[in-house]
């Protein structure tokens, strides 16, 4: 039955997408056995026209101008992630902050970056930006789910100017698995306590000259910590290849989601007390997020030097927020009689209130961009010539609805507003190639991003205000690469960081436009990277930070409770600091031949402060906080992982991750206040555990994962209105079914 099903599918798909007769022509036996070095047992059988920001061949680390890191599929497998935030904290530099637990909604700071909303971060999946609009709202209210992500790549040095808008803090590129080669399917189940269930299928097959794949995710829980969702994911991969030089390759993704998040969180007094920490405070807050995505690249290889890649894309994203109102004064109106906290003490209550409102918003983007890459000789200097050129739209509509009632669906059209933008990006980038052993790469990228907020309604009275600005930016970068062998190479960059101001903060709610100018730094890093041999690798890195003014949002997410719009210039601040990372196999030393017993670190300091005179406050209560560390940038991180994997198909894995203390506000203010949004956010240590038995003779493979197995109770965070706790203890297991 399950034959005759497949060949149905197969040839049901052949009929819709019209296959060629001709059979492709494959790839040597060696790139086969490169990519299956790389990839593990995922092969290819087209040239796919998809956008890498490392690439796809072994050891390419060596010829990168700066810091990066590749997350395999091994690892991610092995780790048995229930969101992105466990696979991206085993990258030096990289911290990331829970909100919600199921990392839904990504916060990631790289080297003391601010990690609200993920806003100084690009994040790509397959190349193309997930942002709800990459330059007017570049947060991550939308994340890709880990569930169906096969590797992970993450750049943070010069290499960036090939990539924006955002250049400052990294690129960090979610990759899909492409579609096999033949016939493969495959079904994983995992489900744990809280009504938690991730199911994963997924189909894919190779006819003739085209490749296709189909994954559909489905989950959802009851109880994770506070939160409980819903989430259907449906993407598709379609690629042709339409001749032995060029090819096509189409890509769809339909994702919904329906979850409680909301923002109010624990008081300091109802943490102490204990016993609340996943109450749910605001019952009736449900956040619907619908995205709809789609994209088409062509590929073409003119010669063995020159290949030519254009990319269409363009998604839709749907972010409705119903959020009950709640206050911290006990003299607010209309209470419903629930109050949380301590009364007795002052800010230590949270009174719930009878009405709520509804941030219902839309965001548009569609991009096109062409890059040519080209191999060419300058007399006996062999170079790499990378070249683009991007136009990008969005628009952004949002509406502010109030509600009579903490439950009500629907209620007063408070505000409403269309933000629209156009950008024009070109970038260049030339490796120059002296020797073997030295390379150095010269780059330079023009933004050109023009703005317009059109004010339809304001403060329940209807209006039609426009204000509209411009910025126009050239951003440089270069990176050295010099082998003292080839198993050890030095590396050395520098390039501009830029982020555009978000519309909302040049255009203030009045229609008044700031012109603000971008925000700026000069990001620079010297570090090595050795793999003396087959069984050690290491990296270390040294990076220095520097901002003109680092522009701070006054946004809800940020703990700025009530905010609309706007920004706080948060002056000249430094980021400097070290990172350094090593994988080591000891198997080879300890134990019997066929065992491997991985041993894994990774540690990052970072020293992130302001560095001029900047005074908060008025009169004599003015204070200077030069010298005063950024929020939420941890000085310390550490990573350990202990792998040990049997030849008889079992895997053992024991992850262990530190974050350091925490200010959460730019006095530094160390004493916790009543209403737990301020004050010091204490170190923690989180362990994981995972177990994988793969049946010798059977597609079946078991798997067990245990998160924070000591159940260690720690803050995560005390946005964006209230303290958030770490899950605790989770133990998840499942199957995974291949045919």
């Amino acid at each position: 039955l399950m034959k005759n099903a497949l060949t149905t599918i197969n040839l049901l798909a052949a009929f819709i997408l019209g296959m060629a007769a001709a059979q492709a022509q494959y790839a040597p036996a060696t790139f086969k056995d490169s990519l299956t070095q790389y990839y593990g047992d995922t092969l290819w059988s087209l040239d796919i026209p998809v956008i890498y920001i490392l690439g796809t061949k072994p050891r390419l680390m060596s010829g990168i101008p700066g810091s990066a890191a590749y997350i395999n599929p091994r690892t991610i497998k092995e780790l048995q992630p229930i969101n992105g935030s466990e696979a991206l904290r085993t990258v030096p530099g990289v911290q990331v902050v829970e909100e919600e637990g199921v990392g839904m909604r990504l916060n990631i700071g790289i080297r003391g970056l601010d990690p609200d909303r993920s806003s100084r971060v690009l994040i790509l999946e397959d190349g193309i930006p997930v942002a709800l609009n990459p330059y007017g709202e570049p947060q991550m209210y939308y994340s890709p789910a880990i569930d169906r992500m096969e590797s992970i790549e993450v750049l943070k040095g010069s290499g960036q100017v090939l990539f924006g808008p955002q250049t400052i803090g990294g690129v960090i590129n979610f990759i899909t698995a492409a579609p096999p080669e033949q016939s493969e399917g495959r079904v994983r189940v995992v489900g744990g306590q809280g009504g938690y269930l991730s199911t994963l299928a997924s189909y894919g097959n190779t006819l003739g000259n085209t490749g296709f794949r189909l994954d559909y995710l489905r989950k959802q829980g009851d109880n994770i910590g506070p939160t409980s969702f819903r989430i259907n994911d449906l993407t598709g991969k379609l690629n042709t290849r339409l001749s032995s030089r060029s090819s096509l390759a189409f890509k769809f993704g339909i994702y919904n989601e329906l979850s409680n998040a909301t923002y109010v969180g624990l008081t300091q007094t109802m943490y102490d007390q204990g016993g609340q920490d996943f109450a749910r405070i605001a019952p009736d807050d449900r956040l619907h997020v619908r995205r709809y995505s789609t994209s088409l690249a062509h590929e073409h290889r003119f010669n063995q030097r020159t290949k030519l890649t254009t990319t269409a894309f363009g998604y839709t994203t749907v972010r409705n927020w119903q959020r009950q109102d709640f206050s911290s004064n006990p003299s607010a109106s209309n209470q419903t009689g629930v109050v949380w906290g301590d009364e007795s003490i002052s800010g230590g209550a949270i009174y719930m209130r009878n009405q709520n409102g509804h941030r219902n918003r839309q965001f548009e983007v569609a991009g096109l961009e062409s890059r040519l890459a080209y191999s060419y000789s300058l007399g006996k200097l062999e170079n790499r010539l990378d070249a683009g050129l991007r136009y990008l739209f969005e628009r952004a509509f949002e509406q502010r609805v109030n509600g009579t009632k903490a439950d009500a669906r629907s209620g007063v059209l408070v505000s409403d507003e269309i933000r629209s933008a156009s950008a024009v990006s070109a970038f260049v980038q030339n490796k120059f190639i002296f020797s073997e052993r030295l390379s150095f790469s010269l780059g330079l990228r023009g933004e050109n991003y023009g703005y317009e907020r059109h004010f339809l309604r304001q403060q329940q009275r209807d209006t039609s205000l426009i204000s509209d600005g411009a910025i126009a930016q050239l951003i440089p970068g270069a990176g050295l690469n010099y082998s003292f062998q080839e198993r050890l190479t030095l590396f050395a960059g520098a390039h501009r960081g830029f982020a555009p101001p978000r519309v909302a903060d040049a255009i203030d709610n009045n229609g008044e436009v700031f012109n603000l100018d971008p925000e700026l730094s000069w990001n620079y890093e010297l570090g090595m990277r050795g793999r003396p041999s087959d069984w050690l690798s290491w990296e270390a890195t040294g990076f220095y930070m520097s901002f003109s003014n680092q522009i701070i949002p006054i946004s809800e997410s940020s703990g700025q409770a009530g905010a609309g719009s706007g920004l706080v210039n948060g002056g000249s601040t430094v980021h400097r600091g070290f990172e350094a990372g090593f994988s080591l196999n000891a198997g080879r030393w300890l134990l019997p031949p066929g065992h491997d017993l991985e041993i894994i670190g990774q540690a990052t300091f970072v020293d992130a402060y302001y560095d001029r005179d900047r005074f908060i406050g008025q009169g004599e209560n003015q204070v200077n906080i030069k010298g005063n560390r950024t929020p939420y940038a941890a000085r310390w991180l550490a990573t350990g992982a202990l792998a040990y994997r049997m030849p008889a198909g079992l895997a053992l894995r024991f992850t262990g991750n530190f974050v350091g203390e925490q200010f959460t506000d730019e006095l530094n203010t160390a004493e916790a206040l009543p209403d737990g949004r301020t004050g010091i956010l204490p170190a923690y240590f989180v362990l994981d555990a995972s177990a994988i038995f793969q049946f010798p003779k059977l597609p079946i493979q078991l798997q067990m994962g245990v998160k924070n197995l000591t159940d260690e109770r720690y803050i995560t965070t005390r946005r964006p209105q209230g303290i958030r706790v770490g899950l605790p203890r989770l133990v998840t297991a499942g199957f995974e079914w291949r045919f």
